[in-house]
């Protein structure tokens, strides 16, 4: 454990927790974790996870911009069910991440679990996606990639930053039980708002 490990947990907390909470600077204070990351996994050889942490930085970019277009509610942002359309192209950009990054890693690499990393990389930029566009389910994608995470970090001796992703599979139940609640509440909103409109 290294004073970059603490503080890298610290900020990525705090980014955590400003999303669960909707609040669009989660993505600004992401972008500072995501970095001091990049470079924790590429000390510990986990290459695939530092290539996440790269694109993720860019992602933040994304974020910040989808959660400034509208849909704003006293500052927090509105959330949406996924689509199925959205589900199943996600799905399928996972696989082809899993086996392209994979592929790459193990053969032109020493990365210390290749495949393993490369799934949880392409499926973590999914969950990323999919929480840029506000969707609830990324936060129970993000429940079961953080789980097995913490299982990769432990064997690779990085038990801060085990403990951190066991501290996100909370933050991710809390994150998915907030939005699902507020995702309800806005539809029964706007059906309100239908059926007065209709009278």
């Amino acid at each position: 454990m290294s004073n970059l490990e603490i503080v890298a947990v610290l900020i990525n907390v705090l980014g955590v927790w400003l999303t669960t909470q909707r609040i669009r600077w989660c993505w600004p204070v992401s972008v500072v974790a995501v970095l001091l990351y990049a470079w924790i996994f590429f000390d510990a050889k986990l290459y695939s996870d530092t290539l996440l942490q790269i694109i993720f930085a860019f992602l933040q970019g994304y974020g910040w911009w989808r959660w400034s277009q509208g849909g704003l509610d006293h500052g927090k942002v509105h959330v949406a069910r996924l689509p199925l359309r959205d589900a199943v192209l996600g799905a399928i950009a996972g696989v082809i991440g899993t086996v392209l990054l994979g592929g790459l890693m193990s053969s032109f690499t020493d990365a210390a679990v290749p495949w393993l990393d490369a799934c949880l990389t392409a499926f973590s930029l999914v969950a990323s996606v999919w929480a840029a566009r506000k969707y609830v389910a990324s936060w129970a994608l993000w429940i079961a990639l953080d789980v097995v995470y913490v299982g990769m970090y432990l064997s690779k001796d990085l038990q801060l930053t085990a403990g951190l992703y066991a501290g996100f599979v909370l933050l991710a139940f809390y994150g998915y039980r907030s939005w699902k609640r507020d995702l309800l509440s806005q539809e029964a909103q706007t059906q309100a708002r239908g059926c007065a409109n209709a009278i």
